[in-house]
C-alpha cells in the first residue's frame, strides 16, 4: 500500500511538472526572444537619435565616437547618404537579431546580436525550471512517504486490532490517529470489543452461575435417589420418587431461570405466593445435609405469610443462604419470618463465627470467598432478589443474619420488578 501511495503521488506530480513545466518553457523561451529583438530596436532607434543630433548640430561622426553607445556584443553599421559606412563592433555570423532603424537626415542605423546570446539565456532559464522541478519531485517522494506512513501504519494497526479481536482479546485499545475516517473505523472497533467483552462476561457468568445454582437441586436429587435404591418399603419409594420429581421441576426451573436472566435480568414472573410452602420446601431438601453434618436445620417466626415473587427464584435464595450456613457456619441454623412495613422478611440465621470484619460489605460481590468456595452463591442470590422487586442484605455480620426482604404488595401491570426495586 505505502508503494502504491508513493507512485500515485509521484504519478500526479510528474504529470503536473510535465504540463507546466512545458508550457512554462514555451512562454519564457518566446519572452526571452521577445526581450532581446525589443533590446535590439530600442538601441537602433537610441542610435539613430543620436546619429541625427550629430548630423543637425554638423559635429564629427566616427566609430570611434559612437563605440561607446553600442553594448559590447552588439554589431551597429550607419550608413550615411554621401560618406562611407560606419561599422561598431564585429559583425556577426550565424543566426542574428537584426533591428533597423531609419534617421531624419536620412541616414540607416541597423544593430544585430548573435542569437546565442537569446540562446544561452534561454538555456540558464532551462536550469533554473529544471531545479525547481527536481525540489519539486523530492518535495513530493517526501511528503507521499509520510503521507503513506501516516496512511498505512493506522491500517496495519487496525487490522492488528482487528485480528486480536477475532482471536478473542476483547480489550478495547481506544487509540486513534488523527484521520478521521480511521479514527471513526478505530471507535466501530472499540465499541465491537465492548460488546463482545461484555457478551464473553455475559457467557461466563451464565456458566458459573448454572453450575453453581444446579449443584444443590442436583445434590438434592441425588440423596433422594440414594433413599430409594437402599430401601425396601414400597411407600417410602413412592415418597422419595415424589419428592425426586418435585426436585427435578425445581432444577426444570433453575435452568429456566438462569436462561432468563441472561437475557433480560428483569425479566419475571412475580405472584403472590405462600412462604411457608417455599421454607417447607427448603427444610425437607436441607435436613438430609444437616443430618449428615450432624447438624439441624429450623423454622420460626410468623406463619401464612403472602410474598410477591418468583416461587423458584425465592427458593434459590434460600438454598444459596441454607448452603452458606452449612459450608461456613456452625450450630442450628434458623429461618425466621416476620413483617415489616409492606414487606415480608425471611431471616436466616446460624450459632457459627459469623462474617470476618474484613469482608464486610463485600460478601455479595462475585469472587469474594471467606473459604475455598467459588465465591458466586451469594452475588447470584442477590440478584436473583433484585429481579424479583425485593433484596437481600446481611443485616448482622457475628452471629451472621442475612435478610431476604419481599413485597408484600403486587406490583401493577406497568410496573417492572426493577423498577419496584429502585423505589
Amino acid at each position: 500500500m505505502r508503494r502504491r501511495l508513493i507512485n500515485s503521488t509521484l504519478a500526479v506530480v510528474l504529470v503536473v511538472i510535465a504540463v507546466f513545466g512545458v508550457s512554462l518553457v514555451i512562454v519564457e523561451t518566446r519572452t526571452i526572444s521577445s526581450s532581446a529583438q525589443e533590446r535590439v530596436d530600442s538601441e537602433a532607434m537610441r542610435l539613430a537619435s543620436i546619429v541625427d543630433s550629430r548630423l543637425i548640430s554638423q559635429e564629427h561622426i566616427s566609430g570611434a565616437i559612437l563605440r561607446d553607445q553600442v553594448a559590447t556584443a552588439r554589431y551597429a553599421r550607419i550608413d550615411i547618404p554621401g560618406r562611407a559606412p560606419i561599422e561598431i563592433g564585429k559583425r556577426p555570423t550565424g543566426d542574428v537579431i537584426s533591428a533597423t532603424s531609419p534617421g531624419e537626415q536620412g541616414e540607416r542605423v541597423t544593430v544585430q546580436e548573435p542569437r546565442a546570446a537569446v540562446t544561452r539565456e534561454v538555456g540558464r532559464t532551462l536550469l533554473i525550471i529544471a531545479a525547481v522541478a527536481l525540489l519539486a519531485i523530492v518535495a513530493a517522494v517526501l511528503l507521499a512517504v509520510r503521507q503513506a506512513n501516516r496512511l498505512a501504519s493506522p491500517l496495519t494497526d487496525l487490522a492488528e486490532t482487528a485480528e486480536r479481536l477475532g482471536s478473542g482479546d476483547s480489550r478495547p485499545r481506544h487509540k486513534r490517529y488523527g484521520v478521521p475516517e480511521l479514527d471513526r473505523v478505530a471507535d466501530v472497533l472499540d465499541a465491537s470489543a465492548d460488546r463482545i467483552g461484555r457478551m464473553l462476561t455475559a457467557e461466563r457468568r451464565l456458566a458459573a452461575d448454572a453450575s453453581h445454582q444446579l449443584r444443590t437441586p442436583l445434590t438434592a436429587l441425588s440423596m433422594r435417589l440414594e433413599e430409594i435404591t437402599v430401601t425396601d418399603e414400597l411407600d417410602t419409594v413412592k415418597e422419595e420418587a415424589t419428592i425426586a420429581l418435585a426436585q427435578v421441576e425445581r432444577l426444570t426451573d433453575v435452568v429456566e431461570r438462569l436462561l432468563t436472566n441472561s437475557r433480560d435480568p428483569r425479566t419475571g414472573s412475580a405472584v403472590a405466593f405462600d412462604l411457608d410452602e417455599v421454607i417447607k420446601q427448603q427444610l425437607e431438601e436441607w435436613r438430609p445435609a444437616y443430618r449428615s453434618a450432624g447438624r439441624a436445620i429450623v423454622s420460626s417466626g410468623k406463619r401464612h405469610l403472602e410474598a410477591v415473587g418468583t416461587p423458584g427464584a425465592v427458593a434459590q435464595v434460600l438454598a444459596a443462604l441454607i448452603e452458606n450456613s452449612l459450608m461456613h457456619g456452625g450450630g442450628t441454623v434458623a429461618l425466621r419470618t416476620r413483617v415489616t412495613g409492606n414487606q415480608a422478611v425471611i431471616e436466616v440465621t446460624d450459632e457459627g463465627p459469623g462474617v470476618p470484619p474484613d469482608l464486610g460489605a463485600r460478601i455479595f460481590e462475585r469472587t469474594i470467598s471467606g473459604r475455598n468456595s467459588t465465591g458466586i452463591g451469594l452475588a447470584v442470590a442477590r440478584d436473583l432478589a433484585e429481579a424479583d422487586g425485593g433484596r437481600l442484605e446481611m443485616l448482622q455480620t457475628k452471629p451472621p443474619i442475612f435478610g431476604l426482604f419481599l413485597s408484600r404488595t403486587p406490583l401493577s401491570k406497568n410496573e417492572t420488578a426493577a423498577e419496584k426495586t429502585v423505589r
